[in-house]
């Protein structure tokens, strides 16, 4: 039992530190706190509405929801989804020999995560993965630079594009392998 517990302060602060070195702030009211809820602020702006941009919030629920708190008219569910069991409902049609015809209907659930420490794993997965990595050209302040933005800027000050670079350094490597063998 101490092991576990020794394992699950040992996560939670390897978590905590993650976050800390993201920029990711607890921003969590004493209310959301009794509730259970703990909600992060991320140090991204989210571009819509485009007049008055906001920082992203996400937050874990006591439930085992995970939520993005600001986006939209709503709030979503960042929980994996999965298929439910099918269900069978009488169509009131009858097939060409008189029996009753069936429709079948299946939903698509959120698989709930009970336990905090995991919420605030998958959570900071999901962040760095749809936040920081698929918005990596924002910077802290909000500020967006599409690539074509970006490559239209770096033609009026004659430096080179990110693919230049990119074959550029693909180019060194394969010299620096030649002359080594």
């Amino acid at each position: 039992m101490d092991n576990i517990i020794n394992n699950n302060m040992l996560r939670e602060s390897k978590i905590i530190e993650q976050m800390e070195l993201l920029g990711i702030q607890d921003i969590t009211t004493d209310r959301q706190a009794r509730n259970g809820t703990v909600v992060w602020r991320l140090p991204i702006k989210n571009n819509w509405p485009r007049q008055n941009p906001s920082y992203i919030e996400v937050a874990s629920f006591k439930s085992g929801y995970v939520r993005n708190q600001n986006s939209g008219y709503s709030n979503y569910q960042l929980n994996k989804r999965c298929e439910g069991e099918p269900e069978y409902f009488d169509s009131g049609r009858k097939d060409s020999m008189g029996r009753p015809m069936y429709t079948k209907f299946t939903t698509r659930s959120c698989v709930l995560i009970p336990v905090e420490i995991d919420r605030l794993e998958y959570l900071l997965k999901y962040c760095v993965k749809n936040y920081y990595i698929k918005h990596a050209n924002q910077v802290p302040n909000g500020d967006f630079y599409p690539k074509w933005m970006y490559e239209d800027k770096c033609k009026q000050a004659n430096c080179k594009t990110t693919s230049q670079l990119d074959l550029e350094n693909k180019l060194d490597t394969i010299k620096r392998i030649a002359d080594y063998e």
